[in-house]
């Protein structure tokens, strides 16, 4: 554990989470953040998420969305995926984030059961449903340093 005092806060603890613990963190919050490479540079989307219970983190996006578009072409891609719960004023909570390879679900089963669980939370079509099969998941909670 790490801690540091920031404007004259009380000081925080940084506690390192296991896979499981962030895994289950993740599964708490319905919004995160999807790394991917576009033009060889990095881009970030913001993305609704659902977690199996193997770890793989399930979003949808638009067929024709630069993510879909970065998964198609190739069909395993190295993303990220981060997803937070910080509180500001309290300066606690958590973040998680997930290296994987992404590909698109094709399985007409999985897709419907998919899309019955993940809603848009855009006004847009989301067609494509694309996994992410976790290979590196970490995780820090920043503690009150007195607990």
């Amino acid at each position: 554990m790490t801690g540091f005092a920031v404007d004259g806060h009380s000081a925080r603890a940084i506690v390192q989470l296991d896979r499981a613990v962030a895994l289950t963190l993740l599964a708490t919050v319905p919004i995160g953040r999807v790394v991917f490479s576009r033009n060889a540079l990095p881009a970030i989307r913001p993305v609704n998420h659902f977690v199996e219970e193997d770890g793989r983190i399930i979003v949808r996006t638009r067929l024709t969305s630069r993510l879909t578009s970065a998964v198609r072409g190739n069909s395993d891609v190295v993303v990220a995926y981060e997803a937070d719960e910080i509180d500001p004023h309290q300066r606690t909570g958590w973040s998680v984030v997930v290296t994987g390879l992404a590909r698109p679900v094709t399985d007409p089963e999985r897709i419907a059961r998919y899309e019955s669980l993940l809603h848009p939370w855009v006004d847009h079509v989301m067609n494509t449903v694309i996994e992410i099969e976790p290979s590196i998941v970490t995780g820090i909670r920043l503690v009150d340093k007195a607990a």
